[in-house]
């Protein structure tokens, strides 16, 4: 029993500080530009630029890599996909159109495929090349 909680100890620490790390990478990428840009036609994008996103996911996948290259699969995955949720719902939730919750449960969705995807690949790289 002992051993066995030994074992879970690294993969819940990894969780709870990927979980901690990604809301503040998402706030230092994303959480500050909170206007859309208006065009002379009247359309409106944003508040996100492109570069700020691709910025965003530059810097976890470093992490995923620490993570998975350790062969803390759950631990990357849930830890990012668990702190990019709750930083989408926080950031988004004073949207009045009430359809925040469409684009949060698209960062959670995309989040955990892309994640798994990457830690699979990550860990079966590491595990032949070791």
């Amino acid at each position: 029993m002992r051993q066995r909680l030994l074992k879970l100890f690294p993969q819940l620490l990894a969780v709870l500080v990927l979980a901690a790390v990604a809301p503040a990478v998402w706030a230092a990428w994303l959480g500050w530009d909170q206007h859309r840009d208006v065009h002379p036609d009247g359309s409106t994008t944003g508040p996100y630029e492109a570069w700020q996103v691709i910025g965003l996911v530059l810097t976890l996948l470093p992490l995923v890599y620490w993570a998975a290259s350790r062969r803390y699969i759950a631990g990357a995955v849930l830890g990012i996909t668990v702190g990019l949720t709750i930083a989408a719902y926080y950031d988004w939730s004073d949207d009045s159109s009430g359809l925040f919750m469409v684009g949060v449960g698209m960062v959670m969705v995309g989040s955990l495929v892309v994640t798994a995807a990457i830690s699979a690949v990550i860990a079966s790289v590491k595990r032949d090349g070791r």
